[in-house]
Formats: C-alpha cells, sequence, structure tokens
C-alpha cells in the first residue's frame, strides 16, 4: 500500500500579493512544529510539494528532521486566481461549473488535471511508500474531487480555515483506497486563501 500525506499549508500572510513567495506568519511558523510533531512517528520515504513558499515552509521542519530533499512540482500549486477570483460567490461558481474561470485565472477542471497528473506520477515511483506532500486548500480539493467525485464546494468550506491541514490518502498501486482526516489546526481569517 502506498500513502500520501497531503499537507495543506499552515496560515499564510493574507496582504502579501505575491501568490508563489507568500509567507507564514509567525503564528503559522510557530504550527509547523506541530506537523514536525505529527510526522516523527510517520517517517516518510520522499517529500514532495509545491514550489509556493508557504508550502514548502509547512513541512520543511518535518522534511529536515528526516533529512529529505523536498521535490517541487510545477503541477502541485495552487489554483491560479485572476482579479476578483477569490471571493466565495466566485468559488461557488467554480465549484458549480468546472470549467468556469475569471479572466488570468483557472478552472478547477485545470487545476485538478494538473494536480492529479503529479499525484499519479508519485504513485507510480513510490509503491508501498509513504509520501509527504505540501500543497493548498483548492489544489487539494480538486484532487479528493478526482477520486471522490461527490466531493463539492461545500465540503471545500469544511476545510478552508483548517491550516495547516493533514489528510492521509492510501492506495493499492493507483487504486484508491481511502482518506481520513489526521490533524488540523482551525484558523479564522476575514480573507481566505485556498
Amino acid at each position: 500500500m502506498t500513502r500520501l500525506f497531503f499537507v495543506r499549508h499552515a496560515q499564510p500572510e493574507h496582504g502579501w500579493t505575491d501568490d508563489r513567495t507568500r509567507p507564514l506568519t509567525p503564528e503559522g511558523m510557530a504550527d509547523t512544529a506541530q506537523v514536525l510533531e505529527f510526522f516523527r512517528n510517520t517517517p516518510p520515504d520522499t517529500v514532495y510539494s509545491s514550489p509556493y513558499r508557504r508550502s514548502v515552509d509547512t513541512i520543511k521542519p518535518a522534511a529536515e528532521y528526516w533529512k529529505k530533499v523536498i521535490f517541487t512540482d510545477e503541477r502541485l500549486r495552487e489554483r491560479k486566481s485572476g482579479p476578483g477570483g477569490g471571493g466565495r460567490s466566485m468559488i461557488e461558481k467554480r465549484w458549480a461549473d468546472f470549467d468556469f474561470y475569471e479572466p488570468g485565472g483557472e478552472s478547477i477542471h485545470m487545476l485538478q488535471a494538473r494536480n492529479v497528473a503529479a499525484v499519479m506520477e508519485i504513485l507510480e515511483q513510490n509503491p508501498e511508500k509513504i509520501v509527504m506532500i505540501g500543497t493548498h486548500g483548492a489544489a487539494l480539493s480538486s484532487i479528493l474531487n478526482y477520486w471522490e467525485p461527490d466531493f463539492d464546494c461545500a465540503d471545500f468550506f469544511r476545510f478552508i480555515d483548517w491550516m495547516p491541514y493533514i489528510l492521509e490518502m492510501d492506495f493499492e498501486g493507483d487504486r484508491y483506497l481511502g482518506r481520513k482526516d489526521c490533524f488540523y489546526i482551525h484558523k479564522l481569517s476575514e480573507k481566505r486563501d485556498p
């Protein structure tokens, strides 16, 4: 069995305008110790991440503890958001129509295609391994929807404020066996950063 642990990033600096370099808040950085604590008893064989700073920084203490290199994959990045693409009504519109996207943004189908391609490659390259993957809220939601088509907008909003959030997904080869929530810290924020 291959076990994937997706780690949604800790609390980011919402006011930071560049999505790629957005750092964690001081509180978010402190919360990475909880991610490390979880992985002290679950050593990963390999570690992957979105190249975005907040994802890498969230899993870095755990990767360093186990002396693992973090392999970044551009396909694991968060959904590209165009102007005005982050509000609740726009999120609901995208979930109602997986092909909809605002100018300059990406649809859920686009996001899902590249994230799932990366996950399929990770599964192929790491049979019978434990893998840690640094991710984002919308990216993880699109992955979950691929293997669980009933996963919808309401499910996405259920964990939108969980930062960090660790989710386990188990596979036999490329056959999906199921998932479970492992750990999360609930953070309320005025501006939501999926």
